[in-house]
């Protein structure tokens, strides 16, 4: 019976070290993978080199969050409705001849170009747009065109 024990003692020590030996081994292979390439030596030093570039990259976040938020007030005043309606002022001549077009940002400033056309003569009208009203009178058309292009 001791036979046995001793037996199974000595298998059981060995298994432990094999599965140790294992263990090393795998942890040493992900430690040479980890330090591959890197200029660092030991582990302190690799830790050092990622905190410098984690500091790098905050800042570069900074400039990048502070060039998004000019880019998006560039883009509040960029044109982002724009419209186009062509009609026909006088029925007993032409066609479709004229037209109205609405061009207009984020907060409803822009422009509405209208042009009106005859056989003998054709006139063209810009109205500025202010918080999506004009101060000057709007023809039907041109309401039209600034609702449709409205965002």
């Amino acid at each position: 019976m001791d036979i046995r024990l001793e037996t199974v003692f000595f298998v059981f020590i060995g298994i432990a070290i094999l599965i140790s030996a294992i263990w090393i081994i795998k942890t040493e292979k992900r430690l040479k993978r980890f330090f591959a390439g890197k200029k660092a030596k030991d582990l302190e030093e690799n830790i050092f080199i990622l905190e410098e570039n984690i500091s790098k990259l905050k800042s570069e976040k900074e400039v990048i969050e502070r060039e998004i938020i000019e880019i998006n007030k560039k883009l509040k005043k960029s044109i982002s409705g724009l419209e186009t309606i062509r009609f026909n002022p006088f029925p007993d001549q032409g066609s479709n001849q004229s037209f109205a077009v609405g061009m207009v940002n984020e907060d409803g400033d822009g422009v509405v170009f209208s042009s009106l056309y005859s056989r003998d003569r054709m006139s063209v009208f810009a109205k500025p747009i202010k918080n999506g009203k004009s101060e000057y009178e709007l023809t039907t058309e041109e309401k039209k065109v600034l609702e449709k292009a409205k965002v």
